[in-house]
């Protein structure tokens, strides 16, 4: 019962917090605002606090634009992780922008949508990311294209890092820094998740999101290790498939130090 409760008195407060910020994000989004990449940053914060995740950080955020951060996926959560970290906006999955709440927040979060299966209209999808970069927003790349067990890493898909290529020939500069970013779930309570424990932070492709999410909540106590990597230069002349491999590896490193040092798996 108590869990219970707690669950509703979040959701209404996330549900007020939404209704007083949305309309302000609005207008900052018409208006071109710079508040619009602020506002972001302090609704992910107030979410994280009232649904108890607590964010830690290693690394920093690249200051160098454009700017394409590049991470591995677990949860609806990294979302929150990342988004009240830095200023940043997201690659999603176009499916996404239809679903209840979560696509009305993607769009008020500035995602861009791409349609992951439809391999023809890459090079188009990777150009409205580079617009983005080119304009200075620094873009969430989840590479992976689903979401794992939190366990280990899945291979990254490279062709939305093509994004880095359009984006020098848009902005004219020398290079995009592509950073590595690993997001891992290490504590539940204060105590370390362990492999069996981390599936309760993570959500898989198979598994329904209502009651991943009723069950994420009910915990209320749950800790996340967000890791920047050193930037890799990307230029004109770099091989999109070779950088990243590069990305991947040092995402996974970052991810196994991570879950070794915080979760003792």
């Amino acid at each position: 019962m108590i869990a219970w409760t707690r669950i509703v008195c979040v959701a209404l407060a996330l549900a007020l917090v939404s209704l007083v910020l949305a309309p302000l994000q609005i207008l900052a989004l018409r208006c071109r605002w710079r508040l619009a990449r602020r506002l972001p940053i302090l609704w992910h914060r107030l979410a994280c606090r009232l649904i108890g995740l607590r964010v830690v950080t290693r690394g920093v955020p690249c200051a160098a634009r454009p700017l394409l951060l590049v991470a591995n996926h677990q949860s609806w959560a990294d979302i929150l992780a990342l988004g009240q970290v830095a200023e940043v906006s997201f690659i999603a999955k176009a499916e996404v922008r239809s679903w209840p709440v979560f696509g009305w927040l993607a769009v008020l979060q500035r995602t861009v949508f791409v349609a992951r299966e439809e391999r023809g209209r890459t090079a188009e999808q990777a150009d409205a990311i580079a617009e983005r970069l080119s304009e200075g927003d620094a873009m969430v790349l989840f590479a992976e294209g689903t979401t794992s067990d939190g366990n280990g890493l899945l291979p990254f898909k490279t062709a939305l890092f093509g994004a880095a290529q359009a984006a020098i020939r848009r902005s004219g500069a020398a290079e995009v820094a592509v950073q590595p970013v690993a997001v891992a779930y290490t504590r539940l309570h204060g105590m370390p998740m362990g492999r069996y424990f981390r599936p309760l932070a993570a959500w898989p492709g198979d598994v329904t999101l209502g009651p991943h999410l009723l069950a994420f909540l009910k915990e209320g106590a749950i800790d996340v290790e967000v890791s920047f990597g050193e930037p890799i230069a990307f230029s004109a002349a770099s091989d999109r498939k070779t950088v990243g491999r590069r990305t991947e590896a040092e995402v996974r490193r970052l991810l196994a130090e991570s879950l070794a040092g915080r979760a003792g798996s």
